[in-house]
C-alpha cells in the first residue's frame, strides 16, 4: 500500500440527523433575513414616502420592544440634523391610556405643540427633539399595538388637513397589514 484512499468521498457521506437539522436551521435564518430585508424595505419606502409628500424635516416609525418601551427605529429625514434613530422617547408619558386610545384607531394631529392638551413630560419630549406640528398613526399588527408612525414637523406649527390624516391612516394600515412586519 502506497497511499492511502479515502474509503468514502465526501459526496458519498450519508445525511444524517444533525446535518439536515443543520439545514433547516439555515433554512430558517435565511428566511429571517429575507423578512427583515423586506420589512426594512417596506418601511423605508414608507417613510421616504410620506417625508417627500408632506415636505416635513421627519418622519420615523417607533417601535414598541416591550408594553409601552420603544424607540425610533427607522426614519427619513429631511436633513442629517434632525435625526433621531434609537430615540427611546418619553416611555414614562406613554400609559395605558394612550396605548388603548391607539388601539382603537386613534390619529393624533397636534397642529402646534405649544398650544396642545398634552402632558408636561410629552411636550418636554417633543421639544427636545425640536417637534413643532406632528400627526401620529398606530401601526396594528395582529390586534396589537406594534408602533407608531409620526410626521413631525420642526420649523412651525402646521396644520393637518382631512386629506393628510387619510394618506398617514392609509399607510399605517399598509404597514399594519403587511406580512413582513410579524
Amino acid at each position: 500500500m502506497t497511499s492511502r484512499e479515502p474509503l468514502l468521498s465526501l459526496d458519498q457521506l450519508p445525511v444524517t440527523a444533525q446535518s439536515s437539522q443543520g439545514d433547516l436551521g439555515l433554512e430558517r435564518i435565511t428566511q429571517r433575513l429575507v423578512q427583515v430585508l423586506e420589512r426594512d424595505t417596506q418601511v423605508q419606502t414608507t417613510l421616504h414616502h410620506l417625508r417627500d409628500t408632506f415636505q416635513v424635516d421627519r418622519v420615523v416609525l417607533y417601535y414598541f420592544y416591550r408594553r409601552w418601551k420603544g424607540q425610533v427605529t427607522a426614519e427619513a429625514l429631511r436633513a442629517p440634523s434632525f435625526a433621531i434613530l434609537g430615540s427611546t422617547g418619553a416611555d414614562d408619558c406613554f400609559t395605558d391610556e394612550y396605548a388603548q386610545q391607539y388601539l382603537e384607531g386613534r390619529i393624533r394631529a397636534i397642529a402646534d405643540v405649544t398650544q396642545a392638551d398634552i402632558h408636561p413630560c410629552h411636550l418636554e419630549f417633543l421639544r427636545s427633539i425640536q417637534v413643532q406640528a406632528n400627526l401620529v398613526a398606530p401601526v396594528l399588527v395582529k390586534q396589537q399595538l406594534w408602533g407608531l408612525l409620526a410626521i413631525h414637523d420642526c420649523q412651525g406649527p402646521r396644520p393637518w388637513s382631512e386629506a393628510d390624516i387619510a394618506q398617514l391612516t392609509a399607510a399605517s394600515e399598509a404597514l399594519s397589514a403587511s406580512p413582513a412586519l410579524t
